[in-house]
C-alpha cells in the first residue's frame, strides 16, 4: 500500500514559528470508504490563517493537535475513487491537510473541481485563480460592496490577497491605495497598477500619508493586518464606509497581546460597517467570482503574483518565510 508523507505539528509555536515546530512523518496510505476518494497533493497553499490553527485556542476550526498534520488548502488530483462525481484524474481543491495523499468526500469543506485553462500554470488555481482570488472577490465585492469610482485601501498589499484585491478593484473602476512594508513591495504594487503605494515603515504618520492619497476619504478598507493600521484608517473612512476584515496578520504571532484599537467610535460617527468573513460563507457568488477572475486574467487586468517553492518537505520553511514578512505574492509549494 505504501506510505503517505505528512508535515505534523511537533510543538506549539511561541511567537514566530521556527523549523523545530514541525516534523516530517509517514503514515499508512489512506484507503477510501464509500463516497470517498484519495487525492495526491499537487500544490500546497501556505496561508497566514494557518498560524491561528497552531495555537491551542478557539478559531473558526479546531486547533491542530500535537502530532497531527497541519491543516491548509490544497490542490490535487484524484488517484483512487469510490465517488462517481470525482473520478480518477479529476483536479480538486479543498481544505485538507499537509499530507501528500489525503482523503476527501463530497462533503469536504471548500471542495471544488478545478477546470484548468490551456496555457495557465496549475499553481495559479491555488492563488489568484483559486482561494486567494475568491477571497479577494468576496471581501471586496460581497462584503465591502466596492463600486466604480470609490476609493479602496488595502493593507498587506504586496501579499497574496492584497495584490489581488488591488488589481480587481482597479478592474472594476475603483481608485486603489496599497499599504506595504518596504520600498521594494511599493514598487511591485505600483507596477501592478495601484494608484498609490505607501510604505508604512518609511513614514512616522501613516494616517497623514493615506489622507494625502485619499483627500476625500476612504470608501472601502480591505483589512489584512488589524491593530495599529486599522486604528489609523477608521477616522479616514467616509460616511457609510465599509471595512472587510479578512485577517489580522499583525497579531498572529502574538495572539496573547492584541493591539487595542482606540478609534472604534468612528463606527458610530460615520456609520461604518465592519465585518469579518470566510470565503466559503458565500457559496452563491463563487461561480460569478471565478468567471470574472478568469476573464480578468485573460484580459491582462489581473496578473497573478506568486512565490513558488518546490518539494513537499519545503512547506514549513515556506510558511516561516511568509509569517516573517519576507515574501511577495501568494506563497505556494508544488509537489
Amino acid at each position: 500500500m505504501g506510505k503517505a508523507r505528512q508535515i505534523v505539528l511537533a510543538r506549539r509555536p511561541q511567537g514566530m514559528p521556527v523549523p523545530e515546530d514541525f516534523r516530517l512523518a509517514e503514515t499508512d496510505m489512506p484507503v477510501p470508504g464509500p463516497g470517498e476518494f484519495v487525492v495526491a497533493m499537487r500544490v500546497g497553499s501556505v496561508d497566514p490563517a494557518i498560524r491561528g490553527f497552531l495555537d491551542d485556542r478557539p478559531s473558526y476550526i479546531e486547533p491542530v493537535a500535537l502530532g497531527a498534520p497541519i491543516n491548509g488548502m490544497s490542490l490535487g488530483e484524484v488517484v483512487e475513487s469510490n465517488n462517481p462525481d470525482y473520478p480518477v484524474g479529476t483536479l480538486v481543491r479543498a481544505f485538507a491537510t499537509w499530507q501528500d495523499h489525503y482523503l476527501l468526500s463530497g462533503e469536504s469543506w471548500g471542495l471544488e473541481k478545478v477546470h484548468r485553462q490551456p496555457g495557465t500554470e496549475l499553481h495559479h488555481y491555488m492563488g489568484a485563480l483559486g482561494p486567494v482570488g475568491l477571497t479577494a472577490w468576496v471581501g471586496l465585492f460581497a462584503v465591502g460592496e466596492a463600486k466604480p469610482g470609490e476609493t479602496v485601501v488595502v493593507s498587506a498589499a504586496a501579499g497574496a490577497t492584497g495584490s489581488t484585491v488591488g488589481q480587481i478593484a482597479r478592474a472594476r473602476g475603483c481608485k486603489v491605495i496599497g499599504l506595504v512594508g518596504s520600498a521594494d513591495k511599493a514598487e511591485v504594487i505600483r507596477d501592478l497598477g495601484f494608484d498609490a503605494a505607501i510604505d508604512y515603515r518609511a513614514t512616522p504618520d501613516i494616517a497623514a500619508e493615506i489622507a494625502r492619497a485619499a483627500p476625500e476619504g476612504v470608501d472601502v478598507y480591505f483589512d489584512n493586518v488589524g491593530g495599529e493600521m486599522l486604528e489609523a484608517i477608521l477616522p479616514l473612512m467616509r460616511l457609510h464606509g465599509r471595512v472587510a476584515v479578512c485577517g489580522m496578520i499583525g497579531q498572529y504571532n502574538d495572539a496573547d497581546h492584541p493591539h487595542g484599537v482606540k478609534t472604534l467610535w468612528q463606527l458610530v460617527v460615520n456609520r461604518i460597517r465592519m465585518q469579518g468573513f470566510i470565503t466559503y460563507d458565500y457559496p452563491h457568488v463563487l461561480a460569478q467570482a471565478q468567471a470574472e477572475l478568469d476573464q480578468w486574467v485573460a484580459e491582462g487586468k489581473l496578473r497573478p503574483l506568486a512565490n513558488v517553492r518546490d518539494g513537499f518537505e519545503t512547506l514549513p520553511a515556506a510558511f516561516i518565510d511568509l509569517m516573517s514578512g519576507r515574501t511577495i505574492g501568494k506563497t505556494l509549494v508544488r509537489i
